[in-house]
């Protein structure tokens, strides 16, 4: 608004357009101070915006001093009409200051609401909950942008939401709609949506962009297309009914606000295009068709922004009683008419009083453009940050600009693309905007054209360029001098120190332990994790398996700086705090499989000091649960930290010792716990005992533990009782450690598969034998024996038990490789075995011989003696 009194800016956050007209029309008035909508604890960290460390997007992020976890960020971009007031003001020496409701009343609100599990209830628009309300501002619509000397200054985009606090569309046409003059029935109203249907648009983000972002320049010249424009947006298209889901009243001061806005003589639609133009004057007539909404829809459905107006006022007075009526107001257009009613300070504290309040504190953050793009979480609501930096930051000629962009991409991918492919797409660009009657190109028309031109009608190209320029990976940077909880400042200087920079793009790292630089960032790593702060997922690595190396997957999200103030709790540093919590967490374990999982962290994370608080637990737990299954659940994780020492030069002598017992304890109970199992509970024994197989040949005493479970597997291959599936597993396992004999399980097998076993059961038995991804397939391909015992009992499974088996047989034989299940389709359709004679002795596939070919064997002493410089007598006898 213009005239005497402040200078009220009304806004549409994130926009372009907007960042361009309040930069206009601070210039033009030069006022005495700037008040920006934004939480007042923030006026302490303003200077650092002008510092050369800050890079936006950045947010101010505010959090509970007793409960870091409840916190809220209010983004800033580029391209945001605050971030652009903040710094002219700071550029200019001119004071600059927040004047939103402070965020310890926000915080205290957003916890009180929580409490209550008031879903309906209006949300905080500084709470971090909220998406479109992450921008600490509350405007449904803004102010015009004013483009200084490109010809374009829009914010357009296929489908973009509108980037505001408030929700960016108005309710379904279902739900009841406000009544003029009084208050809501459970609406919240999207002014922009609201002006838009008056004028005769079905879409609000089309309309704005028409009729405010997509003006001429500030030289004079009219934008492109203007006449075909002009003659869309004058009114000559009908206003559909409840187009966007609200009523529209026939009220004429309503129908005239919005009308006013689109026709082609307006201050909004043509203030800039003539070098005599008022800047102000676009939200002078802006701020009067908000008048008209709020006098017709009260607060529109966002009750508490009565107490954040109440306070915005307040804080106008004190300025202009400090600086006098020229400050200039920085906020969403939406309160502007709040902004400019005649209120008593009475009347306003009496609205501000018995409002909740915790203790805050508060900083700057990087932010990311992704994050702004995303309408969960912390995002801000905008699709398309990429393509409105590109706006705003562009000299001139910004759909030619944007074409050069994808194309420089598309040809970094190896596509072919080339100038002709730019001008076409330029071309094609402005044309379908002339046929849609538009002024300007905006981003569905260049994606259109785009995808025509140079990806040949094809979205797959689209999705990379929607991702690394319509989006985009651009992280932000904060100064040093920023305040920070102590084991942010840790985190950071181990970051430097260890050379690993957090990055928004995803990315992959290999590491390599026995380098110290890598071990030093794998202790990290383990450390937050520890933490809860999810910096870096462990991943399978490509390369060697062995122990040594480790892979990582990281990003960095800037709600982990929200982990990292929780996480300050434990200490100052990432050590402490991470020992700590191993600590607190071993106390309070409950369950075997928690202690043991976290003494594998430990090891990981090199945490000597809370290993033999750890240690004890985990002795208490295991001396005290008497489950089998808890055991052996336990054993895997200690026999795999028992490799870290290795490595990472970790004592594990105490981890052995209690692994050892656990051994010695699953080997008692074991074979009682595997009798009368159901099929679950079988199948999860099952699980158990593959294992305790595995972790036993790891653990110290592998020897002597070994022959005391070889034995318990024999039991349990012989004893009836025990499931098929389990009676199966132990017999393979014998046989592949050496401990059974070929004819053995060949004896077992035919026990199983006689005519007295249930189908079901013989089934099960085949399964847990052969089943899965346990090598079975290579066996029965190399073992004709045993192909011949699963052939002949297939035939002889009765037709009514087959399709009770056949479930169980295809889980068993679908999970084999299409070479192996082909090769034994092969096998059987040859037939079986001669009944008579050595097993050996009866016609094989090519490839598979009878038996050990010797002259075939020594054939590749040549090849073993070039790859390893060996002479033939260190190769005798090596490949027989």
């Amino acid at each position: 608004m213009t005239g005497p009194g402040p200078l009220l800016l009304g806004v549409r956050h994130h926009g372009p357009g907007s960042a361009r007209a309040v930069r206009a029309a601070l210039e033009a008035a030069s006022p005495p101070a700037v008040l920006i909508e934004g939480p007042p604890e923030g006026d302490a960290l303003l200077a650092l915006a002008a510092d050369e460390q800050m890079r936006p997007p950045v947010a101010l992020l505010a959090h509970a001093v007793d409960d870091p976890g409840r916190a809220a960020f209010w983004p800033l971009a580029e391209f945001s009409p605050e971030w652009v007031a903040i710094r002219w003001a700071l550029d200019r020496g001119v004071p600059v200051r927040f004047i939103d409701l402070p965020a310890a009343h926000s915080l205290a609100l957003a916890a009180e609401e929580e409490a209550r599990g008031a879903d309906q209830a209006p949300p905080e628009p500084d709470e971090a909950a909220e998406p479109d309300e992450a921008a600490g501002c509350e405007a449904a619509s803004e102010a015009p942008g004013a483009d200084a000397g490109s010809g374009v200054d829009e914010a357009s985009g296929a489908g973009a939401v509108q980037p505001d606090p408030v929700p960016a569309r108005p309710e379904p046409a279902d739900e009841p709609a406000p009544t003029p003059g009084g208050e809501p029935s459970g609406v919240r109203i999207d002014p922009i949506a609201v002006l838009a249907e008056a004028a005769g648009y079905d879409d609000p983000e089309r309309w704005w962009e028409d009729v405010i972002e997509h003006r001429g320049s500030a030289d004079g010249a009219a934008p492109r297309h203007s006449s075909t424009s002009n003659a869309t947006v004058s009114g000559s298209r009908p206003a559909p009914e409840s187009a966007s889901g609200v009523g529209v009243p026939a009220a004429p001061g309503y129908a005239s606000a919005a009308e006013s806005m689109a026709r082609p003589g307006s201050a909004v639609a043509s203030a800039p295009r003539s070098h005599g133009a008022d800047p102000r004057a676009p939200f002078a007539a802006l701020g009067e068709a908000m008048a008209v909404l709020r006098e017709m829809y009260g607060h529109g459905g966002h009750e508490r922004d009565l107490a954040r107006e109440a306070h915005m006022r307040i804080q106008l007075r004190a300025a202009r009683k400090e600086f006098g009526d020229g400050v200039a107001v920085v906020c969403g257009a939406w309160h502007v008419p709040a902004l400019a009613a005649k209120t008593t300070l009475a009347a306003d504290k009496a609205l501000l009083k018995g409002l909740p309040k915790v203790k805050t504190e508060m900083t700057w953050v990087p932010w990311t453009h992704r994050r702004l793009a995303r309408h969960s979480g912390y995002g801000a609501g905008i699709d398309s940050p990429g393509w409105y930096g590109h706006l705003f930051s562009a000299p001139d000629r910004p759909v030619e600009r944007w074409m050069t962009k994808v194309a420089g991409l598309l040809r970094a991918e190896d596509r072919m693309v080339s100038s002709a492919h730019v001008i076409e797409a330029v071309r094609l660009a402005d044309t379908l905007a002339a046929m849609r009657g538009r002024p300007l190109a905006g981003l569905v028309e260049t994606t259109d054209a785009i995808r025509a031109v140079m990806c040949d009608g094809s979205d797959v190209p689209l999705d990379l360029i929607r991702d690394r320029l319509i989006v985009g990976d651009v992280l932000g940077e904060v100064p040093d001098a920023a305040p920070a909880v102590p084991l942010q400042r840790d985190l950071s200087r181990l970051q430097r120190s260890l050379r690993l920079k957090p990055e928004a793009l995803e990315r992959e790292l290999d590491l390599d332990l026995r380098k110290e630089s890598d071990a030093g960032k794998s202790r990290l790593l383990h450390r937050l994790r520890l933490l809860a702060i999810g910096w870096g997922e462990p991943v399978t690595g490509r390369g060697s398996t062995g122990t040594f190396r480790e892979s990582w997957r990281l990003r960095w999200e800037p709600e982990l700086f929200v982990r990292v103030a929780e996480a300050g709790v434990w200490g100052t540093t990432v050590l402490s705090a991470a020992t700590a919590k191993a600590e607190n967490r071993a106390v309070s374990a409950i369950a075997l499989a928690d202690v043991t999982a976290l003494a594998e962290q430990c090891l990981l994370a090199e945490l000597p000091d809370a290993l033999p608080v750890v240690m004890t637990a985990l002795a208490d737990r295991a001396a005290l649960d008497a489950d089998v299954g808890h055991l052996a659940q336990a054993l895997p994780a200690l026999a795999r930290s028992l490799r870290y020492g290795d490595v990472r030069s970790t004592d594990t002598a105490a981890l052995g010792e209690v692994a050892a017992g656990l051994a010695e304890r699953i080997c008692v109970g074991l074979p009682p716990a595997c009798t009368g199992l159901d099929a679950d509970g079988a199948a999860e024994m099952r699980g158990h005992l593959d294992g305790v197989h595995t972790a036993i040949g790891l653990l110290p005493k592998a020897r002597e533990l070994g022959e005391r479970w070889g034995f318990v597997l024999h039991r349990l291959a012989a004893r009836d009782t025990v499931p098929g599936v389990i009676r199966g597993r132990a017999a393979r396992l014998l046989l592949d450690d050496g401990r059974l004999a070929e004819d053995e399980a060949a004896r077992l097998m035919g026990l199983a598969l006689s005519p007295g076993t249930p189908p079901a059961e013989a089934a099960a038995w085949i399964e847990g034998f052969v089943g899965g991804a346990s090598g079975g397939g290579m066996l029965l391909v190399h073992d004709e024996r045993l192909l011949t015992l699963v052939d002949a009992w297939l035939n002889g499974v009765p037709a009514d038990a087959f399709t009770d088996v056949l479930p169980l047989l295809r889980r068993t034989f679908s999970a084999y490789e299409s070479g192996v299940r082909r090769t034994l389709g092969e096998l059987v359709r040859r037939g079986p075995a001669a009944a008579s004679g050595p097993v050996h002795a009866s016609p094989t596939m090519p490839g598979f011989g009878p038996g050990l070919d010797g002259p075939r064997a020594d054939a590749v002493l040549p090849v073993l003696q070039l790859l390893l410089g060996s002479d033939d007598n260190d190769l005798a006898g090596v490949a027989r």
